[in-house]
Formats: structure tokens, sequence, C-alpha cells
């Protein structure tokens, strides 16, 4: 089977799209499948180039038995919605332009985010003939009415109505929660070619290191109780609770809260905390795939963040995920699907979004009771193990996959 992925993002960019996505077609290559992606040249979230790319009309490379073919767009950094809103529309565009030099798939998944990589699956199926998945990995436009992103109603109509018609067209879709799933069928979708294929770990790459490393002596981690923040530093993530618990922290000299990523609010978060002379936050730029075990192994718990909105009750961050593969107790502040997941395992605290008393007493609860800590993480790895294990969610895909080139071709 020859699977033709579209994906705004993908390796060397970090993110939980480009992570999943890789990992989901590495495997599909060892079961013996092409997989051919597209996507752009790497560059999120500053919206420059890394080094050894370039945004060229049409490159190509091939990523562990993947062929990758990247396609020109015009590049903005992960702030400004009218500039991030072009660099997504201009992929749908290359894409388009470039269809006639993509191989002839079996299948074409497109995923969401962004919306526009999500719609492109539409024509280019439709012109090679193909089976067409669509991948939600976020409920668009939902999302950035969130947090306030888009307020024009008449924009808002359209692209809801756009939303309706692809999730009645595609062959299948993949939604990353039952939550997302329900909301697909309440649109229009057969609740037949739902299914629900969530986020999980890479269980051979995330294992449990020690929690004294080379890393946690760089840091000046090795003597204090350190907190971490991994992941993008967005308008969703609500991140000044975590300056705000650690001005409540401040008599606790030996905590430390780490910010570990980057994106729209990063600055604007760093001013913040030179201002507030906050010593007992760490905050690190964007780091390699590869670092991140150490990196998030260095810490004695995890925190996992969102603001307080309804929307956010259907999402299952992929960071908690592995948080559990890593033995690492979580501080939660998401509710719904995400809490009765940390609940159910039994390997964190959750709190309130957006609550720093909370958070900083959650962190103190924690930094006291080793103990609870220890088994706090080891239930964690036992539940991701058994259920949210990213090799065996990659097979499942690949089942789901050929489901739907059987369906489109018994039609």
């Amino acid at each position: 089977m020859h699977v033709l992925f579209l994906t705004h993002y993908f390796p060397p960019e970090v993110n939980a799209p480009a992570s999943r996505t890789f990992e989901h077609c590495r495997l599909w290559v060892r079961e013996g499948h092409e997989v051919t992606v597209v996507t752009c040249v790497p560059n999120h979230p500053k919206g420059r180039p890394y080094p050894g790319y370039r945004n060229a009309f049409f490159q190509s490379e091939t990523v562990e038995g993947i062929r990758v073919l990247r396609v020109w767009t015009y590049l903005a950094a992960n702030e400004g919605f009218l500039k991030r809103t072009l660099n997504y529309v201009s992929y749908l565009v290359s894409v388009l332009a470039q269809v006639f030099r993509l191989p002839k798939p079996d299948v074409v998944v497109s995923t969401s985010p962004q919306f526009f990589c999500g719609l492109a699956g539409w024509p280019v199926a439709r012109i090679k003939r193909a089976a067409w998945v669509l991948e939600i990995r976020d409920l668009w436009p939902d999302s950035i009415l969130a947090v306030g992103a888009l307020t024009n109603p008449g924009i808002i109509g359209i692209l809801k109505g756009i939303e309706r018609k692809v999730y009645r067209t595609a062959d299948r879709v993949v939604a990353l929660t039952e939550p997302f799933r329900r909301h697909i069928i309440r649109c229009g979708a057969d609740a037949g070619r739902v299914t629900v294929l969530p986020n999980g770990a890479d269980l051979s790459r995330f294992q449990r290191v020690p929690r004294l490393n080379d890393v946690s002596d760089s840091l000046g981690l090795s003597d204090r109780f350190a907190v971490g923040y991994f992941g993008t530093h967005g308008m969703a993530h609500g991140l000044d609770t975590v300056l705000d618990a650690a001005e409540r922290l401040a008599s606790h000299k030996d905590v430390v809260l780490l910010l570990v990523g980057d994106g729209a609010e990063r600055r604007r978060l760093e001013e913040s905390k030179r201002r507030r002379g906050l010593d007992n936050v760490l905050m690190l730029g964007q780091v390699s795939k590869d670092r991140m075990p150490a990196l998030l192994g260095s810490c004695d718990a995890t925190m996992v963040l969102l603001i307080k909105n309804d929307l956010f009750k259907t999402v299952i961050p992929s960071k908690i995920f592995e948080a559990m593969a890593l033995e690492k107790p979580i501080i939660l502040g998401v509710e719904g699907e995400s809490e009765r997941i940390v609940r159910q395992a039994e390997c964190g605290i959750c709190i309130e979004p957006e609550n720093a008393d909370a958070l900083a007493q959650a962190a103190l609860t924690l930094k006291e009771d080793p103990e609870r800590r220890r088994r706090l993480g080891e239930n964690g790895r036992k539940y991701v193990e058994e259920y949210f294990d990213r090799e065996v969610i990659a097979r499942r895909y690949l089942d789901f996959l050929r489901d739907a080139v059987k369906c489109h071709k018994n039609r």
C-alpha cells in the first residue's frame, strides 16, 4: 500500500503533530508499505528555515525510509493571526500546484492542524483517485475561537460550513479523542467512518532515566526540586499561571519551575519573568526530540496546562503520555478528557486550570512526599504501556487505512 501523507509539520520540527506523523509513518515503512510525506520546510515556531534547509519551490529527501517532499510556503512565526493564516493557505496552494508531481497513492491522509492542510487532502485524493482519510488533531475553527483569535461571524460561518462538508466527504475520519469523534458525527459524518486513534508515547525512546544526570548537573537542578513544562508557549496554554505560582513559591529556595519550548507567548513571558525578578523560573528554548528524555528526566514532576475553556475539555495533550512513559508525576491543569485519564491512571494531581495557588501547592505536596512521586510515576508507566503505546496505535491506524482503501476500491 502507498500512503501519501499531507502534514504541515514534520521532523526535524519537534512539536506533537510532527512526532505523531513521523512515528506512525516510520512503522508503516517498516511493515513494508511505501510512504510519501508532503510537508513544509522545517520552520516552526520561529518561521525561519532550520539550518541546512531552504524555502524552495520543491525539494525531496528520505528520512528512515520515508520519502519527504517539501513545498514552498509563506513562512511566518507562530504569532499573528493574519500571517499564520497566509502560511497555512500557502501550503494548500503549493500542494495543489505540485499535485501532478506527486506519486499515485492508494490512500491520501491529511492532518489538521492545520485546517487548510487537512482540507488539501480532498482535492488531492480526487485528482489521484485515491481514498481520503482526514485526521483531526484539533477541532478547527473552534480552537482559534477558544483563544479569541477570530471573531468575525461571517468568516466563522464559512469555516464551520467547510468543516461540516469535509467531515461528510472524507472516506474515513480519524479523531484523537472520543469527544472529537462525537463532534464530528454531530457535524454530519457517518459514525461508521469515524474512529478514535489517540496520541501516545514511543516507549522505546521515552524510558525512565536517572533523575541525576549530566543535564540536571548542567542546569543546576541536582539539589533542587524541579517541576517542568515542556511544549508550546501559546495563547492556549496559560503559562502566566506558572509565573504566578513561582511568586508564591519564592520563599522555597529549593524549588525551581522550568519552561521548555517556544511559541507566540515566549518573549512576553520572558519579559514578565525578568520584570518580576523570578529567579526560581528557568526558561529554556526549543530542544531537539533526542534531548527531551534526559531533560524531562531531570525533573521531579511535570506540568500540563491549558486555559480554562470548555473546548479544552475535549483534548488530550501528548505530553501527558511522554511524562507517563518517563515515570514522572503530572500536575494537570486541564479539565475533561485529560483529567479523566490522569485520575484513572492515578499518575498525578489534578488542579483547576489557571489556578496559581493550586499549582504551587501541588508542587509542594509532591516535593514533600517522594514515595507518592514514585508511586504516581510507576502508575503512569504501567498505564501508558497498556493503553497508549505509539507502536500499537500505529498498527491500528494501518488497519484503518487498509479498510479505507478496500472500501474505496469497492465503490
